[in-house]
């Protein structure tokens, strides 16, 4: 994704409402060996680029003076109550660097597992992302986990997942839960259903003595 700054010489929180004024975020690139340039952005474009998730999770082509780097976006502070953006933080990549960055789960297959189908058993979302390693190039906009196989009463975790090539998960110490499947207080599943609508049939055929 393409993005486009201009340099900004003005700094303080003066200078900074000013610009908000003016329609445009203040921001700052830093990291690798050039010093933090500080930046400004179209506000309105900053704003609906950062309800994209690719957005978050992509390595992006920042362009100053139609000079392009990559960077990541590492944070952005939003108005309280308004549709604006106050402030964005994006870091240098470096090609040949890994980069650890926090990427989106994207949960599938849930409404043909046997929890679901079977039981009608309700799947939870324990973590909604995951941080990884990888290099820039490796980067993914997203990991897909996989549910099509979930039971009731099991759960799957950071190690079940298929990650991309080049990707690893930064340990926090445990095989993290990820999602989980039970069944809710009351439900009666359709596998029982059909159990107890078989049994009349089947006392009523059983020959008598």
């Amino acid at each position: 994704m393409k993005v486009i700054a201009f340099n900004r010489t003005l700094q303080g929180s003066g200078a900074s409402r000013r610009l908000r004024t003016s329609g445009q975020t203040p921001g700052i690139i830093y990291g690798g060996a050039e010093a933090p340039v500080m930046i400004a952005l179209d506000g309105n474009a900053l704003y609906h680029a950062l309800k994209k998730e690719a957005f978050h999770g992509s390595i992006l082509d920042l362009e100053i003076d139609g000079k392009s780097q990559q960077v990541l976006l590492r944070d952005f502070q939003m108005h309280a109550f308004k549709q604006l953006v106050l402030h964005a933080d994006f870091q240098r990549v470096d090609a040949s660097s890994k980069v650890h960055k926090k990427v989106a789960l994207h949960f599938v297959n849930a409404e043909v597992s046997p929890a679901v189908k079977l039981h009608g058993a309700i799947v939870s979302h324990v973590l909604s992302e995951l941080d990884v390693s990888c290099l820039p190039a490796d980067l993914p906009e997203f990991i897909s986990v996989d549910l099509a196989n979930i039971d009731v009463g099991h759960s799957i975790h950071v190690a079940d997942l298929v990650l991309p090539k080049g990707v690893t998960v930064i340990a926090h110490g445990t095989n993290q839960t990820v999602a989980t499947a039970s069944v809710p207080a009351g439900h009666v599943s359709a596998e029982a259903t059909a159990t107890a609508e078989a049994a009349p049939a089947k006392a009523a055929a059983k020959p008598k003595k």
